[in-house]
């Protein structure tokens, strides 16, 4: 049974909007509002006295929202850890700010509500990731998070393994078998979360159950409701391992959220929330309380949301941005994200009508605070990072071989081929535990999604930590039969399908053993040029039947290769990550050899 351990507390708010904004600040002060709209202070002269006593007519809440955490317990280094070059993140850091601006609302007489949308484990540094994100979940419960919709990451070590997120217990795995320890320390085994994951489109495919209870209602003073709807992607299936959501269905967006409008409003709701999954992207990433230019999937799910839903926490993207976009009656929503990895959090103070129960969108206010790092941490969540840092610590350490130059790069050439690329196909290809039956695999296919930074080094030491670093996703390994025919469908569909048409939507996998010319020019379907594919240096021939090499997330079919899928006698082997550390052990040092294995022509 999933915990409901809400925590109320006060918050502070501050203003987006410039409408309205004198009136709401007015408001969160105290004052009232007058018959023409205009503020009055409780402040003010000594005739305004009769105004102020009467009873408010609005009433603020407090919302702080957060989205794509993705285990970032410390501060995440390079892009990934600032806003606009200010040092931002850190989960003590987080919990320190959250404190601060509830104790902020708190001395306003507001209530307070902290919610997030998505992915806040998985694809996490090791310092989570070896113990199964069993510490995010703890830091995020002790900092008061409330509810959390399900992003997609959520699925990455299957959906039986997210109900125990939730529910607590630990894993009998070896303690410490796969670089992994579930309750590393045997005095405190793992509680689950404290906070409510919140999934309204996801369902068991034989009951048409909800994997997690489809919405959240809090009830704050004087009786005033507001409900938080959390949705998850609904394209999951399509970028997370088959196994891991096996016997779920996962349903429209919009479709879903606007059926529970209705059975939301006979159980007194009018204030309505949703915390989505999915995002947008505007065209200034640096412009993060506004939504210059926006565009992506957020648009279009905020055009078909019913407009009884008064605000949208989002997530997804890893951008971030805050304003009022017009729902499908014309009248602006809040729409907001916080970027990623803990680095700003979304204040948004709702305004509660008082007549209505509903919230007035003119005076509800929100705005991006960046996480800054010069506040004192919070000493309980530094004191659990400390904890594990010193769990994590012989893992983390451990060298596992060297490089002949600083770093190894995921940077790609004109042909979207990269270094990093190649030494982790290579690693693939050279992976005994995939070779079955005698056969060898003779080309590997990497998705480059998957590779999630540099491979950096210590003065050329490369450390188990680093190596985790580039792959986070504990994948295995899995060979299968392709013939020469599906080998074409395949390499086309990096520039065809959810993968094109047009060059920012390609994703050129990464390859050893084969090599091949396309051509930026030609269409879709026919960019690989024509007799150019080799494998083992021999042209490809249509029937022939070849061994190849990839992850169990590609075989899949995920990140839109449903070549995959028509493969023959799979066979999985080991982790990803086992056979990136392994080949960087027997080939100690490592020197990046050239990207000449893909090629643009015509």
């Amino acid at each position: 049974m999933a915990r409901d351990r809400a925590r109320l507390g006060g918050r502070r708010a501050a203003g987006l909007l410039a409408a309205g904004a004198a009136v709401a600040l007015a408001l969160a002060a105290g004052g009232s509002l007058s018959q023409a709209g205009a503020a009055t202070q409780s402040a003010a002269a000594p005739e305004a006295t009769a105004v102020q006593a009467k009873k408010p007519t609005h009433s603020q809440i407090q919302l702080l929202a957060i989205n794509d955490f993705h285990g970032n317990l410390e501060p995440a280094t390079g892009s990934g850890g600032n806003i606009n070059g200010i040092p931002a993140g850190g989960a003590a850091y987080l919990a320190t700010h959250l404190k601060e601006l509830r104790a902020a609302a708190k001395a306003k007489g507001q209530d307070s509500v902290t919610v997030a949308a998505g992915d806040l484990i998985g694809a996490s540094p090791l310092l989570s990731a070896a113990f199964h994100d069993e510490p995010t979940v703890e830091a995020l419960s002790g900092m008061g998070l409330e509810a959390a919709s399900v992003g997609n990451h959520e699925f990455d070590e299957g959906w039986h393994e997210l109900l125990r997120m939730q529910t607590g217990g630990c894993l009998p795995d070896g303690d410490g078998q796969n670089n992994q320890n579930s309750c590393p320390d045997p005095k405190h085994p793992f509680e689950g979360a404290k906070y409510k994951y919140l999934s309204a489109n996801v369902f068991f495919t034989n009951t048409q159950k909800t994997l997690f209870a489809p919405y959240t209602i809090k009830t704050f003073k004087d009786g005033k409701k507001v409900a938080f709807i959390g949705m998850t992607l609904e394209n999951t299936p399509n970028i997370v391992t088959k196994s891991g959501v096996e016997g779920l269905t996962f349903k429209n967006e919009v479709a879903t959220a606007n059926a529970l409008v209705p059975e939301l409003k006979k159980k007194g709701v009018k204030s309505i929330v949703v915390l989505l999954h999915e995002g947008g992207f505007p065209a200034d990433p640096k412009a993060y309380n506004s939504c210059p230019g926006i565009s992506g999937p957020i648009v279009d799910i905020n055009a078909g949301l019913d407009p009884e839903i008064d605000a949208i926490i989002s997530g997804h993207t890893h951008q971030a941005y805050n304003c009022s976009l017009p729902d499908k009656a014309g009248k602006p929503r809040l729409v907001t994200s916080a970027s990623s990895f803990g680095r700003l959090v979304t204040e948004v103070r709702l305004s509660i009508d008082n007549a209505t129960g509903d919230v007035d969108r003119t005076n509800t206010l929100a705005q991006n605070q960046i996480v800054t790092q010069d506040v004192v941490q919070d000493p309980k969540t530094a004191k659990l990072i400390a904890k594990y840092k010193a769990l994590v610590a012989p893992i983390e350490s451990k060298v596992i071989g060297h490089l002949s130059i600083p770093s190894v790069v995921r940077t790609n050439d004109d042909s979207l081929e990269s270094p990093l690329g190649n030494l982790i196909a290579d690693a693939q290809l050279a992976d005994p535990s995939v070779v079955s039956g005698g056969r060898t695999p003779v080309a590997a296919f990497m998705n480059p999604g998957g590779i999630r930074a540099d491979l950096a080094s210590n003065a050329g030491a490369v450390t188990f930590g680093q190596a985790f670093t580039v792959q986070p996703f504990n994948n295995f390994l899995v060979s299968m039969d392709m013939t020469g025919t599906q080998i074409k469908a395949l390499l086309e569909q990096q520039f065809s399908g959810v993968n094109g048409s047009d060059a920012p939507k390609y994703k050129v996998l990464q390859v050893a053993g084969i090599t091949y010319t396309w051509n930026p020019a030609a269409a879709a379907g026919s960019k690989v040029v024509a007799g150019s594919i080799k494998i083992g240096g021999q042209p490809l021939v249509d029937g022939t039947s070849y061994r190849i090499v990839t992850n169990n997330f590609l075989s899949d079919g995920g990140d839109g290769f449903p070549a995959f899928t028509t493969a023959a006698n799979k066979v999985f082997g080991g982790l990803d990550i086992d056979a990136f550390a392994n080949y960087l052990s027997a080939h100690d040092p490592y020197t990046p050899v050239a990207t000449d294995r893909i090629s643009l022509g015509s």
